[in-house]
């Protein structure tokens, strides 16, 4: 369906459940079989008819988000408002929960749901999911219920995901994909036979990604920690899953976020003010942008940032340690943190996003050199599971004297293994 007949669509199931019609009903058995609804929770029996009769979900993200008191969340595509409701129980009257939406008939009865039930710590918003109308950094967590993959632009979906939670935030929805070559399912696209069969059954596959694609996705927009989970099978490659995900934790007024072309110039400055020090490395002088690009891999590049200024305060990257298909998980990485930035955790949180970020991306061995003088990377590189694994003596002649370099590797314990 193209945008406007998604909204026309549900606007036209909310004035239905509105008048006391039951649009999405079918039990258990027949949820399991590929049906949604109200079907896929064990708790809807506390809530509003109202918000049971509108509900097109195909899971519950909120027994998923492991929401907590006090939190505030964002539900995409919130319509008839069950995980609204269902959330700001569970977050309590301390806590709020956003609904956006972009049906105006939804949001009508969602907030006449909201009413009904007594919730008080409820917002419902008009919006399009790909532009979120709340401020950065504003949310602890973000779900949704079968609703991304309806978006024509889910690239910016989860942008904006990850621009509104705050680090360390969650992200928890349930969601349709299309996984492996099935029936009509080649490369997670759908033939037009077999998604008008899925359509007919299920009712919301338009657009449904590959289970490869949202990992790529997710990890383009900062996303650490990607789990994606198959649970209902609906035949035809296309499955009910649970997506989840996190943004990086940062240190107060600092955010962690994949490096672009536009910090260019304040990380190669950082470099060169690490490389002056004498203790980063044999360079002396940094790179030109294009040389430090280069040599590096396209993805595993994360700057932390000042969230009041935009200042890059430090950065991490990776190099491929060999074209081999071999030592296709192994990387060489390698860290700078402004000098001013030093000893506030700005490097710890990096590198813990950096390794998270590799094991997504399927790295089971991080490596690099550093010279046995620069103690402090040293502890830091051991805080986080890196072990000295021998010393090269006297490999490079720097500043008039020979130095030693301890080589240390960080093994994953869950990839490769």
């Amino acid at each position: 369906m193209a945008y406007d007949e998604i909204i026309d669509h549900h606007s036209a199931l909310a004035r239905a459940a509105g008048a006391g019609r039951v649009v999405a009903d079918c039990g258990q058995d027949a949820f399991e079989r590929g049906g949604f609804g109200a079907a896929g929770y064990d708790e809807f029996g506390v809530l509003p008819d109202g918000a049971v009769r509108a509900s097109l979900g195909c899971g519950n993200p909120v027994a998923v988000a492991e929401l907590r008191r006090g939190e505030t969340v964002l539900d995409l595509g919130s319509g008839g408002g069950i995980d609204v409701l269902l959330s700001a129980r569970r977050v309590g009257g301390h806590g709020k929960v956003y609904g956006l939406d972009a049906s105006s008939d939804m949001l009508e009865l969602a907030r006449r749901n909201a009413e009904q039930d007594g919730v008080t710590n409820a917002e419902f918003l008009y919006g399009r999911i790909e532009q979120v109308p709340l401020p950065d950094r504003s949310v602890d967590v973000v779900i949704s219920n079968c609703v991304i993959n309806l978006s024509g632009d889910k690239a910016a979906v989860l942008a904006e995901a990850f621009r509104v939670l705050r680090p360390g935030g969650r992200f928890g929805v349930s969601d349709v994909v299309v996984d492996g070559v099935v029936g009509g399912v080649i490369d997670g696209v759908i033939d037009a036979a077999a998604r008008a069969a899925a359509e007919q059954r299920i009712g919301c596959v338009a657009g449904a990604l590959p289970v490869a694609g949202y990992r790529r996705l997710l990890a383009a927009a900062g996303f650490t920690g990607v789990r994606i989970t198959l649970t209902a099978d609906h035949g035809d490659g296309v499955h009910s899953a649970i997506v989840q995900a996190a943004k990086p934790a940062a240190p107060v007024k600092v955010e962690i976020r994949p490096m672009r072309d536009s910090d260019a110039d304040q990380v190669l400055a950082i470099y060169q003010a690490g490389l002056d020090t004498g203790q980063a490395g044999f360079e002396t002088l940094a790179p030109s942008w294009e040389g430090f690009t280069t040599a590096r891999l396209p993805h595993l590049r994360y700057v932390a940032c000042d969230t009041g200024t935009g200042q890059v305060l430090g950065w991490v990257a990776a190099s491929a340690v060999s074209a081999r298909p071999v030592y296709a998980g192994v990387v060489e990485h390698s860290i700078y943190v402004h000098p001013d930035c030093r000893a506030q955790g700005i490097g710890r949180a990096l590198l813990a996003a950096f390794i998270a970020a590799g094991e997504d991306a399927g790295v089971w061995t991080v490596q690099s050199g550093i010279f046995g003088e620069n103690a402090a990377s040293l502890a830091l590189h051991e805080t986080l599971g890196f072990r000295v694994v021998g010393t090269r003596e006297r490999i490079g002649h720097h500043h008039g004297v020979w130095r030693d370099v301890l080589m240390i590797e960080r093994r994953s314990t869950v990839t490769g293994i």
